[in-house]
């Protein structure tokens, strides 16, 4: 062990002067371009499940599971893609989940049964698990501290951009082809991908050398710590998945999923924390900056992953919009955080990551405050607004969040680092998925309950009200008293649905308020410093 440490100390002195052959910002794009093919891949199935139920002869339930199957393959391989990139080289295994992403994803196009789609889908959830950790420490150590904001806004741009045109570019290829296309289409990326990252991205010394180290020590597999985080993460996403389907703890299936979920977790945590050789340095926790921003970066997954599920559905069964409609209000926003990221990577070369962060926890804050004014009433124009006003909190987030991360984190410890990052952004938009599912069923049913309190015939306000509905009944041709009942009905119904989100938005508003004194609890850094800065 002291050899190895004795060799990697030399490395990372030489790490400090290292640069990349090529242009770091071409090396940007080439990895960017794999993560925009996951992402994209993740959003854009979601409006195709009807037609791949339908294709392949199954229940739109059973169909979920061609969801679920990728996020809990994807959310297991995240937190491991550290060590993986220790064990092969980082080069190799990225290039490795880019091949294994493409060919799975050629596999799930021409899948005859929904089992094997099942199949290819947890194959290519852990091909797509690899991407974004690996992008981002390929990031981390090809650009100085102080370039670190703009090359992260690059990212962030292309993680933006695909949710934002994914569920209209696979209601588009859906309904003008087949869903079979939604996973042929990253075929093309996927051979691209390969080349340009075979011709341009290289291991940097510290990393090699490392990897020659801890082969000299005779580095041995933490069985034991992969099936603990598999079995932990795996029955999490599971259970947050088919949390609100099966009716939560009512379900013994659901119960079974959260015993293995906390017994897997907690095994985990003791063993990581004991072993010499952890698959997952949970080490980097003890880092003030580095926790923080985990946190940060799960609560502005809950909140993203979130809302989007919120509001195209808010306008979609509550006021009557197309899914076209509703995707035309959501993708301004979207468009504006592309614009601005790349203002907020310049800013972060002069201002305080922590300030940033504060700024947009606050402006998100106010934006879930101002969409607790949604009303039936309200045009295409008042949404699109409200959503560009969250969008632009967002913008500050994502791209400070992960530059804080990263400022205390040594830069062997790069890999481990992205791992755990994207796992809480992950992590925490299921959450919030099942979060808002779970609110809008329950708080629905009790706004119902107190609206249909007051249709009481002793009610003057409801007698009124009963008078003017049945009215637009009187001239229909055997039209009965009931016809008045149905329409008022209809409108608590909405009445309730829309309280319900409105729930929603006062709980994301009350909790991104809570978060803002915790910028405090991180510590200064200049902007553009960070080990090894310059």
């Amino acid at each position: 062990m002291a050899t190895a440490t004795a060799d990697v100390a030399p490395a990372l002195a030489e790490q400090a002067i290292w640069k990349p052959r090529f242009n770091p910002w071409l090396i940007a794009l080439t990895v960017t371009l794999a993560s925009f093919m996951e992402v994209l891949d993740t959003s854009i199935a979601n409006v195709a499940l009807p037609h791949i139920a339908g294709g392949l002869s199954a229940s739109e339930d059973e169909a979920t599971w061609v969801l679920t199957s990728y996020l809990v393959s994807n959310a297991v391989i995240l937190p491991l893609s550290g060590w993986f990139s220790m064990l092969v080289g980082r080069k190799r295994f990225y290039m490795l989940c880019v091949f294994m992403f493409t060919v799975s994803s050629f596999l799930c196009g021409i899948a005859p049964t929904l089992g094997l789609l099942v199949f290819f889908r947890i194959l290519q959830g852990v091909g797509g698990g690899g991407l974004q950790p690996s992008e981002q420490a390929i990031l981390a150590d090809t650009f100085t501290p102080k370039q670190r904001g703009m090359a992260f806004a690059v990212y962030a741009i292309a993680v933006v951009f695909a949710p934002a045109i994914g569920p209209t570019l696979g209601g588009y290829i859906t309904d003008h082809y087949s869903w079979r296309w939604i996973f042929f289409i990253n075929i093309p990326v996927g051979i691209a991908s390969l080349a340009l990252s075979s011709f341009m991205l290289e291991d940097p010394p510290y990393l090699v050398k490392e990897r020659k180290a801890k082969k000299k020590a005779n580095l041995q597999v933490d069985y034991l710590g992969i099936i603990f985080i598999a079995t932990g993460l795996g029955f999490l996403q599971i259970m947050l998945d088919k949390g609100d389907r099966e009716d939560w703890f009512s379900s013994d299936f659901i119960r079974l999923c959260a015993v293995l979920a906390v017994g897997g977790l907690a095994m985990a945590i003791y063993w990581e924390l004991k072993s010499k050789n952890p698959v997952v340095d949970l080490s980097l926790l003890k880092d003030r900056n580095f926790s923080v921003s985990a946190f940060f970066m799960f609560m502005v997954g809950v909140v993203l992953l979130g809302s989007t599920v919120l509001i195209p559905q808010f306008l979609q069964l509550v006021m009557g919009y197309s899914a076209t409609d509703a995707g035309q209000v959501i993708s301004p926003g979207g468009f504006l955080i592309i614009a601005m990221l790349p203002f907020v990577g310049m800013l972060l070369g002069k201002v305080q990551a922590r300030w940033m962060i504060g700024i947009g926890l606050a402006i998100t804050a106010l934006s879930m405050f101002h969409m607790t004014t949604f009303n039936t009433n309200m045009d295409y124009r008042y949404v699109m607004l409200a959503r560009c006003f969250q969008s632009a909190g967002l913008a500050f987030l994502f791209v400070p969040i992960n530059t804080a991360a990263y400022a205390f984190v040594p830069r062997n410890k790069n890999n481990a680092a992205s791992g755990l990052i994207n796992l809480a952004r992950n992590v925490g938009g299921s959450v919030g998925i099942s979060l808002v599912i779970t609110i809008l069923s329950h708080r629905t049913q009790f706004h119902q309950a107190r609206l249909t309190e007051q249709t009481s015939l002793l009610n003057p306000q409801f007698n009124t009200a009963l008078k003017a509905a049945s009215g637009v009944f009187a001239h229909s041709a055997g039209a009965g008293g009931n016809g008045g009942y149905g329409l008022l009905l209809g409108q608590i119904q909405r009445q309730a649905a829309t309280l319900a989100y409105i729930d929603c938005f006062w709980l994301f508003g009350i909790a991104f308020t809570v978060l803002v004194p915790f910028v405090f609890v991180m510590k200064k850094v200049a902007p553009g410093r960070g080990p090894g800065g310059h």
